[in-house]
């Protein structure tokens, strides 16, 4: 089964971050909290409440081409790119790997299945070494319980975040219905 990469089949707008991340310091909360005040579904919290957050995160580090989750397995936890890239990608019979999106440092993934308690959707692989904060479920899951105005800050700007991913695929999928006509 040959590999074959169609990195225009979903917009890339998961993977655009908006600032550049620098090297991740070795154990500061307070730096790991910095770098959380720039994601998407964190921007919104006081300083205190990233901090939180930041107690909860663990590093880890992925080889070039290393699978960090595959396709249909069970979802515990969210990453965020600290260093590098990862390739959101699925397999499809009878063409191989296609590639949906190449995340760079500061993008949030993996949060789907933490949220609704499935399988993965996608494949996550390294691309050239990368090194990532994840928060599992269970910790994320108990910082929202027992912090409710945490998790309702957080829970709107997933609304959000996710209303605007919708928005977008179905624009690109009107888009990819139109050009299918001809």
């Amino acid at each position: 089964m040959g590999s074959n990469l169609h990195l225009a089949a979903l917009p890339l707008h998961w993977g655009r971050p908006s600032f550049a991340v620098p090297d991740l310091p070795e154990g500061s909360v307070a730096d790991v909290a910095d770098l959380l005040a720039k994601v998407v579904i964190f921007r919104d919290l006081e300083r205190d409440e990233l901090e939180l957050i930041a107690d909860v995160c663990k590093e880890e580090r992925f080889n070039s081409g290393e699978y960090i989750f595959h396709e249909g397995e069970h979802g515990n936890r969210l990453y965020l790119i600290t260093q590098g890239e990862v390739r959101i990608s699925r397999d499809v019979p009878g063409s191989g790997e296609e590639a949906l999106a190449v995340l760079k440092p500061g993008a949030l993934f993996g949060e789907m299945a933490v949220f609704d308690r499935t399988e993965r959707s996608t494949h996550a692989i390294s691309n050239g070494g990368t090194t990532v904060l994840t928060i599992s479920r269970p910790d994320f899951e108990m910082l929202l319980d027992f912090n409710r105005e945490l998790a309702h800050k957080v829970l709107w700007a997933v609304v959000r975040l996710l209303s605007s991913r919708l928005r977008q695929t179905n624009d690109s999928l009107r888009s990819f219905l139109a050009m299918s006509m001809f």
